[in-house]
C-alpha cells in the first residue's frame, strides 16, 4: 500500500495583517470580536507548519480545524487583494513529491485558495499514511486502513473536481495529478474490502450472489488502478515527477492492474444481469465481516459499522473511528480528564460567509435567546462498565484476549463517566457522546451477556420528569439514552449562540439541524427498548416538530442567516 509526503510550507503570520484590515475596514470592536478566532488560525498554522511532534490524528484534527477556519476568513482575503493599505499574505508552498524541482514551490500573495488546496492535499495525505501504517493482516486493522484511504481518496476527489481548477500552483496540485491520487487511494480501499471478503468466504460455499460482488469488486479495483497508471503514462512531466520520487510507484500501480485485469477477466462471467440482482439498497454489506464470527475484535468491528437501518439518512455518522488505534485522536489522561489541543477550544465553524455582518435592528440577546427552547439532559446512575465487560471477556473468550481489549474497555468505562459531568464545556461533552455512542456501537454484537454473572444494567431517568427511570440490561436504552443528550446537547449550543449577528444566527440554526439529526436516528433507535416516555416514538417525534419550527422561525426572523446547512446531512 502507497503513502504519499505531505507539502512542506513556510510561516507565515496571518493574525496582524488580519487583525489590522478588520480594525482599519470596519472598527476595533469588530477587530476585538473576531480576536480568538484569527488567533486560533494563525495557531492552527504554526502548529501546521513547525510542529513536528504531533501524531498523525493530531495533525489531521490541526489541518480539518485550520481549514474550518480558513472557510470563516475567507471574505477577509477578497478585502485584503483589494486593500492598498494592508501588508500582503504571501504563501508559499512546496512541491510533496520534488520541492528541488525548478517549479517545486509556489508563492502567491493573499491566495486562499492555494492555502484551501494545499490544506486538503495534506489532509488526503495524511490520511494515507494512517492507511498504510495499519496491521492490514487482520480484521480490524484492514478495515481501519480502508477507512483511512477511503478518507484520502474523497479529499483528492474534492481537490480534483473543485480546487484545483482555480490555482496555478506545482504539479502535485493540479488536475491530472489531484485526479490520479484520488482513483490510487480508491483502488487501495476497494483492494482492502475485497480482501475481507475474500476471508470471509474462504471456507464456505459461496453463493450467485456473493460471486458476483466479488465479480464486480475485482473490475472496480482494476479499473481504479488502471486510470491512476495511466494518468501517470499520459502526461510526461507527472512520469518524470514521479521517478524523480520514487520509480517503485510506476511499476507497483502496473502490476496491480496486470493482476486485478487477469483477476477480473476470469470472474467476468459471475457477474449476474440486473433483472437477477436483489431490489435491496446496498448489494454490499456496510460491514465486510461476518457477524456471527467468534473473534473478538471481529465483532468489535462489526458493531462499530453495522447500521440499525439502512433508510436512515447520514448512515456514516456511527462508523469506525480510529478508537482502537495507537493513533486515536481522543485522549485520556489519568484522573478521567478529557484533554483538548490548543486547536480544540473555539466551537465548530460553518463555512463560506462573512464573520463581520452588521447585527440586525431588531435582534437583541434577550429577546432572541427567547426564540430557541433548550431540552433537558437525561440523568443516569454511574456504572463500572470496566469489570463487568472485562469479566465478560475472560469468562467467554479468554484472560489474553481481555488483555486485548482492556485499553477498549478502560476508555468505554471513562467516557462513559465523563459523559455524566454537568462541567464539562458543551462542545467537550458532545465529544465525549460522539465517541461513547461509537464505543457502544462496537461492543453491541455481545450484547446480550446471557452467560455473563455480572451483567451491565443501565438506570436512566426521564429527561422531563426525573420521577420515573428505566432498569434494563439492553444496550438499546443505552443508546437511545446517549442519542436523546446528543439532540438535547446540540438545542444547548443553539440556545447558547449570540443572535445579534449572523455568525450567531447561522451557528444556532446549525446546532438545531444537528439536534433534528440525532433525535431522527433516535426514533429508529427507540423502536429497539420500551423505556420512559422521553424516548418512546411519539415524544421524539414531537421534539423533531419543535426543532422544525425553531428552526423556521430562526430564517423568518433573520432571513440573512439563510444557507446551504452542512449539518442538515452531516452532523458537525
Amino acid at each position: 500500500m502507497l503513502s504519499i509526503p505531505l507539502k512542506k510550507s513556510d510561516p507565515v503570520d496571518l493574525y496582524r495583517p488580519l487583525r489590522y484590515l478588520v480594525a482599519r475596514k470596519y472598527s476595533e470592536s469588530d477587530a476585538q470580536s473576531v480576536e480568538s478566532i484569527l488567533e486560533t488560525l494563525n495557531k492552527c498554522r504554526s502548529d501546521m507548519v513547525g510542529r513536528g511532534d504531533l501524531s498523525l490524528p493530531m495533525q489531521r484534527d490541526c489541518l480539518i480545524h485550520y481549514f474550518k477556519c480558513l472557510c470563516m476568513v475567507d471574505p477577509l482575503f477578497t478585502a485584503i487583494s483589494s486593500d492598498s493599505h494592508s501588508d500582503p499574505i504571501v504563501f508559499v508552498w512546496y512541491d510533496a513529491f520534488y520541492s528541488e524541482h525548478e517549479n517545486g514551490v509556489s508563492s502567491q500573495r493573499n491566495s486562499i485558495q492555494l492555502e484551501k488546496a494545499a490544506v486538503l492535499f495534506n489532509l488526503g495525505a495524511i490520511y494515507s499514511q494512517i492507511g498504510a501504517s495499519c496491521d492490514r493482516t487482520t480484521a480490524l486493522g484492514r478495515h481501519l486502513a480502508m477507512d483511512a484511504f477511503n478518507a484520502a481518496a474523497k479529499f483528492f476527489s474534492e481537490l480534483w473536481k473543485v480546487f484545483a481548477k482555480d490555482i496555478s500552483a506545482t504539479l502535485d496540485l493540479t488536475l491530472l495529478f489531484t485526479e490520479t491520487l484520488h482513483h490510487l487511494f480508491s483502488a487501495q480501499a476497494s483492494e482492502l474490502k475485497l480482501q475481507q471478503q475474500l476471508h470471509d468466504n474462504n471456507n464456505a460455499a459461496r453463493s450467485a450472489l456473493q460471486q458476483h460482488i466479488i465479480a464486480v469488486s475485482f473490475k472496480s479495483v482494476f479499473e481504479n488502478y488502471q486510470r491512476a497508471y495511466d494518468l501517470i503514462l499520459s502526461d510526461s512531466a507527472a512520469t518524470e515527477h514521479v521517478f524523480s520520487f520514487d520509480r517503485t510507484w510506476i511499476t507497483h500501480c502496473y502490476q496491480k492492474m496486470k493482476f486485478f485485469r487477469v483477476e477480473a477477466c476470469q470472474r467476468r462471467s459471475s457477474i449476474l444481469p440486473k433483472s437477477q440482482l436483489p431490489k435491496t439498497s446496498s448489494l454490499v454489506q456496510s460491514c465486510p465481516l461476518d457477524h456471527d464470527a467468534e473473534s473478538v475484535t471481529e465483532k468489535l468491528v462489526s458493531g462499530s459499522c453495522s447500521r440499525a437501518d439502512l433508510s436512515i439518512p447520514k448512515v456514516d455518522g456511527i462508523d469506525l473511528d480510529l478508537i482502537l488505534s495507537e493513533y486515536s485522536p481522543f485522549k485520556i489522561m489519568e484522573g478521567g480528564k478529557l484533554v483538548a489541543n490548543p486547536w480544540d477550544m473555539p466551537p465548530p465553524y460553518p463555512t463560506n460567509f462573512s464573520i463581520l455582518s452588521p447585527p440586525s435592528p431588531s435582534s437583541s440577546s434577550s429577546s432572541s435567546s427567547s426564540l430557541i427552547l433548550a431540552f433537558p439532559f437525561k440523568k443516569s446512575e454511574p456504572l463500572d462498565f470496566y469489570e463487568s465487560l472485562r469479566n465478560y471477556f475472560v469468562l467467554k473468550y479468554s484472560e489474553s484476549m481481555a488483555e486485548r481489549v482492556e485499553g477498549l474497555l478502560q476508555m468505554l468505562n471513562k467516557l462513559r463517566g465523563e459523559m455524566l459531568r454537568d462541567d464539562l464545556s458543551l462542545p467537550m461533552r458532545r465529544d465525549c457522546l460522539i465517541r461513547y455512542l461509537k464505543c457502544l456501537c462496537m461492543i453491541e454484537p455481545l450484547f446480550p451477556m446471557t452467560t455473563s454473572p455480572n451483567p451491565p444494567i443501565f438506570i436512566w431517568y426521564d429527561a422531563f420528569n426525573p420521577q420515573q427511570d428505566s432498569s434494563q440490561h439492553n444496550i438499546h436504552l443505552e443508546k437511545a439514552s446517549v442519542l436523546f443528550n446528543l439532540g438535547a446537547l446540540s438545542t444547548h449550543i443553539a440556545l447558547s449562540c449570540d443572535l445579534t449577528n449572523t455568525f450567531g444566527q447561522r451557528m444556532a440554526i446549525d446546532a438545531l439541524n444537528d439536534a433534528s439529526h440525532w433525535f431522527l436516528k433516535l426514533t429508529h433507535e427507540a423502536e429497539k427498548t420500551s423505556a420512559t416516555i422521553d424516548l418512546s416514538i411519539s415524544c421524539v417525534q414531537m421534539l423533531r416538530e419543535i426543532l422544525t419550527a425553531q428552526i423556521a422561525e430562526l430564517e423568518c426572523k433573520f432571513p440573512g442567516s439563510r444557507y446551504i446547512s452542512f449539518s442538515a446531512a452531516s452532523p458537525v
